[in-house]
């Protein structure tokens, strides 16, 4: 079967159409799933390390600041340019929220939020609370000053978390 030279061409512009419109649609895609991710996989501020009680919250009151401040979350900038924390908000499966005042956080560097009374820091910051707030089966929430979630982790039973990012 014999084919034409003008039917080649044709034929072979709309292959080289259809392979630049497949090339080009790809890393749309792949962008399109990274920036509708909810862990802000993008993001170099991350929860890292969690210390809750894990006695319940029934045993937090009227506790020592002391006592509250042996449980904190931990926040983590893994990139290597300081973000000011300003705004962003670090909550809890019941809604308890810790709101970040002016925190420049170097890169690759940590600031731990402990839930009693203390005086801020670069590295420990306190949320003046008198209660409780980690449970021990609960979720951390962090996100950015727009309400936009940039990391959240999950721990169960025995203190040990789950980190859902990886």
């Amino acid at each position: 079967m014999s084919v034409s030279p003008s039917t080649r061409r044709v034929l072979a512009a709309v292959l080289a159409a259809g392979a630049l419109v497949g090339a080009a649609a790809v890393p749309a895609a792949a962008h399109d799933d990274d920036r509708h991710g909810h862990r802000g996989r993008h993001s170099s501020i991350v929860i890292g390390d969690v210390q809750h009680d894990g006695r319940g919250r029934g045993r937090g009151r009227g506790r020592d600041s002391r006592a509250l401040n042996r449980e904190w979350v931990e926040v983590k900038n893994t990139g290597r340019h300081a973000v000011n924390l300003h705004g962003f908000t670090l909550t809890d499966r019941d809604g308890n929220r810790y709101r970040f005042n002016r925190l420049p956080l170097d890169g690759r560097s940590s600031v731990r939020v402990h839930t009693g009374s203390g005086r801020d820091t670069r590295t420990d910051v306190y949320q003046d609370r008198r209660h409780q707030v980690w449970d021990e089966r609960d979720t951390a929430t962090l996100r950015d000053d727009r309400g936009n979630i940039v990391d959240t982790e999950t721990w169960g039973r025995r203190g040990h978390h789950d980190n859902h990012r990886r």
